[in-house]
């Protein structure tokens, strides 16, 4: 008697591992956290929620391959999660913050965020397994929440000195740029193959080090600008690979 596919076999296993979604609703909440305190206009520390919830999104999933708690619904819960504090918390906070002053356009251009976001995450999900792990296909969207989070941070620091709300067209463009990168084909470096628990030269050490003692003394200033180097990092190599093909053809011709 076969008993691969019988119903005992086919049952979908009872229970949750509960430490990897742990961290999956502490990500959630600094989402919906986030959402409430833009909704009050208290636009550093919905920021800074979104940038907490991105350390618990990192975490859950290293903490399930490492503990083997890896699951079907831990991917799942992990997604939708995504979707709100990555994508519907840093859309909102935008809009409250600098995009509202534009009417209808404000909340198209958020809503466009959050549907390339989605859209990321669903093609993200499909794609595992198929494209190569060393990089991301399109800007992931944590780090594209990162960088309005930052933005934010940035622009209300003593380097700008924004005070509440700031208008500027520039910051849908901004928006919208990041909406467009989330979707595109462009080509992001995943550090999955960071191997920190390997012998590395003592150069590499002592720079790591001197930039943690920067961004400790600056880091309002530092984290926008590793995150928005990271949004331009795709874009960049891009243009670097194109004209590297182009030369090479060139070449090839003559």
């Amino acid at each position: 008697m076969n008993t691969e596919n019988s119903p005992q076999k086919m049952r979908m296993k009872k229970g949750i591992y509960i430490l990897p979604n742990l961290f999956t609703s502490a990500s959630l909440f600094c989402g919906f956290y986030s959402i409430i305190a833009s909704f009050k206009e208290h636009f550093v520390p919905a920021s800074i929620a979104i940038l907490f919830s991105v350390v618990f999104d990192g975490l859950d999933g290293r903490i399930a391959r490492l503990t083997n708690t890896t699951s079907k619904f831990g991917a799942e819960y992990d997604s939708l999660a995504d979707v709100i504090a990555f994508g519907v918390a840093p859309s909102l906070l935008a809009y409250s913050w600098a995009m509202s002053i534009y009417g209808k356009w404000g909340w198209i251009v958020a809503f466009l965020f959050v549907l390339c976001g989605a859209l990321r995450l669903a093609r993200y999900n499909i794609q595992i397994g198929i494209i190569e792990s060393s990089v991301f296909n399109g800007l992931p969207i944590p780090a594209a929440a990162s960088v309005v989070a930052t933005t934010v941070i940035f622009f209300s620091s003593d380097y700008i000195g924004v005070e509440g709300k700031f208008h500027n067209i520039f910051i849908i463009i901004f928006v919208i740029i990041l909406s467009l990168l989330m979707v595109s084909s462009i080509k992001y470096y995943s550090f999955k193959d960071m191997k920190l628990l390997v012998r590395k030269p003592f150069t590499i050490f002592f720079w790591l080090v001197v930039l943690s003692i920067i961004i400790v003394a600056e880091p309002e200033l530092m984290f926008f600008v590793i995150m928005l180097g990271y949004a331009l990092s795709g874009p960049i190599w891009w243009v670097v690979k194109f004209i590297q093909k182009s030369k090479e053809k060139k070449i090839n011709i003559h």
